[in-house]
């Protein structure tokens, strides 16, 4: 059996599901949703309306708060679990209940394969899955505007507290009646939750803190309100204006079948390839160019289509940034040494990250008009009429 964290995990699941079985474990039916530590916390109000309304239970285990949300609210409920004993569970005691249905397998594998949810939540089985992999996947399955509440281990009974570095760590799961379990779980801060989330185009509207009842139990975990917008958002880069000198700049619009190529930059925004304008080159010369440095990727001048001009005010300095659209370009990006945007990535047009830089979302917005993009107001002179087209 390989030590890779989600190898091990499954492996763990399965003991932990047949453990149960033979056990012949029962639990009370659930009269709320319990987050965490016997129903302390919030309970299913955090996840809005649910008559009607497609439900996800991701890591449902024997599935006991799917079957509530079904009985008491009126929710059509799919509940996924990756432990054979533990759906064996969920179908021995709700298998025939209508408005649920039960899946087994794994998570992220059901995330890319089911139609979009109004509504998606875990107790406790998000931090088992890398965020890397699972993150994107459940961005992607969740429908403009809808919901995902989650919780995630913040600190554990030892006091170990979470980590800023995005990586797994071994923690025990002790089994009822005896026995003890070692599982891989991401611990991981509530500010990297936060930028995790923003990276793969999700909202975090707030985090309940939940510390267990018990004296001497320093166990605490955290319950993620979070949406997938209908708008995406943008935000200035930093809080001071930009140097006169870096006020003309262009940015470049790559968009293929793998979709749309935007970058992290340093300070957190997701930004077009681009930059200013040096002395002496054309704007053709100056995308080409810093598409190179940015990103490795090669262009020609004649492979750049200028847009327009935008115009804004930055902090009374007037900034001018020139929209462009490549309409081709050879090899594959990649980050730069000191460069200071990286993290290359292609992202479908209804799946861009929250925080886009300004200007980069400006730029978009001339190129794609419809796109969900909310950011500061802009003056636009196009150059070429089909400034819309693809």
């Amino acid at each position: 059996m390989t030590d890779e964290p989600e190898a091990v995990n499954a492996e763990a699941w399965g003991a932990y599901g047949a453990h149960h079985l033979r056990r012949g474990t029962v639990l009370s039916e659930a009269a709320r949703i319990d987050w965490g530590f016997g129903g302390g916390g919030p309970g299913s109000e955090v996840l809005g309306e649910l008559t009607g309304r497609r439900v996800l239970d991701l890591g449902c285990g024997p599935a006991r708060h799917a079957a509530h949300l079904v009985r008491a609210h009126g929710a059509l409920v799919d509940a996924v679990d990756a432990s054979a004993g533990q759906y064996e569970r969920a179908r021995a005691r709700y298998g025939s209940l209508p408005g649920l249905r039960l899946v087994l397998g794994d998570a992220v594998q059901h995330l890319r394969s089911a139609e979009p949810y109004d509504v998606v939540y875990s107790v406790n089985g998000v931090p088992y899955i890398d965020p890397h992999r699972l993150l994107p996947a459940l961005a992607g399955a969740l429908r403009p505007g809808g919901r995902l509440c989650f919780t995630v281990l913040d600190t554990n009974s030892r006091g170990d507290g979470p980590s800023d570095r995005v990586a797994a760590r071994p923690e025990i799961l002790r089994l009822a009646g005896g026995g003890e379990i070692t599982v891989h779980m991401w611990v991981l801060t509530p500010e990297v939750w936060t930028a995790l989330l923003t990276e793969y185009g999700l909202r975090v509207e707030g985090i309940d803190v939940l510390d267990t009842p018990e004296a001497g139990n320093r166990a605490s975990y955290r319950l993620f309100r979070v949406t997938r917008p209908v708008r995406v958002s943008s935000r200035p880069r930093v809080d001071k204006p930009p140097a006169a000198h870096a006020a003309l700049g262009v940015g470049a619009v790559l968009y293929g079948p793998r979709g749309l190529l935007l970058g992290r930059h340093r300070r957190g925004t997701w930004e077009l390839p681009g930059g200013t304008v040096e002395p002496g080159e054309s704007l053709q010369e100056a995308v080409v160019r810093e598409l190179g440095e940015e990103t490795g990727l090669a262009a020609r001048p004649e492979d750049v289509r200028l847009l327009g001009t935008l115009l804004d005010d930055a902090g009374g300095v007037v900034r001018i940034t020139v929209a462009a659209r490549v309409t081709s370009w050879r090899g594959e990006p990649s980050d730069q040494p000191g460069e200071t945007v990286g993290r290359w990535r292609w992202f479908a047009l209804d799946r861009l990250p929250e925080q886009l830089f300004v200007c980069s979302a400006q730029a978009l917005t001339v190129w794609r008009p419809g796109l969900p993009i909310d950011h500061t107001p802009a003056h636009f002179t196009p150059y070429d009429t089909g400034a819309g087209d693809s």
